[in-house]
């Protein structure tokens, strides 16, 4: 038995077909940039579409593609920081992202980290974690040492005693 993912081009069209839309080509170049970024910006994704011998597709027709791509369920967003969105393809969308104060970086670890946490705030708050747009934010082990005042592990301690 073959397993697929639910991002190659046959599910793509099926998943669309039935939410009934078509996979027109500007679908389709997004979805393949989104293949090869990761994650990426708007911009980013209207830069990597880009090419001398296609039209271009405008920022605006990018964002209403993305918009068009989740509410089909093949593509999710998370906030990194307090500007634009990044997206990327919902079979990516199992992880959360760690993103250092410091330099900027973005790492992502497994969903499953923060199943204690989950179970903690649905158990002490009566809420349900929806951690697929999860980003935790920190210092990265590089940057880890450039802290001026007491350094994230020391910031920890001091929370939990």
């Amino acid at each position: 038995m073959t397993s697929t993912s639910p991002n190659d081009p046959a599910t793509l069209v099926s998943s669309l077909r039935a939410k009934g839309l078509r996979m027109t080509t500007q679908r389709e170049r997004i979805v393949a940039a989104l293949g090869a970024l990761g994650h990426a910006t708007p911009d980013a994704i209207a830069d990597a579409v880009a090419a001398p011998d296609l039209a271009p597709l405008s920022l605006s027709t990018v964002y209403r593609t993305l918009e068009t791509l989740e509410k089909a369920g093949l593509v999710s967003h998370s906030h990194l920081d307090q500007r634009t969105p990044t997206y990327h393809l919902t079979d990516h969308a199992n992880h959360i992202h760690l993103l250092c104060l410091n330099c900027g970086s973005i790492d992502e670890c497994a969903i499953d980290v923060v199943e204690g946490l989950a179970r903690a705030l649905a158990r002490q708050h009566s809420f349900t974690v929806e951690a697929r747009h999860m980003v935790i934010h920190g210092w990265c082990q590089a940057c880890e040492g450039d802290q001026d005042d007491a350094g994230p592990a020391e910031q920890i301690e001091e929370i939990t005693g």
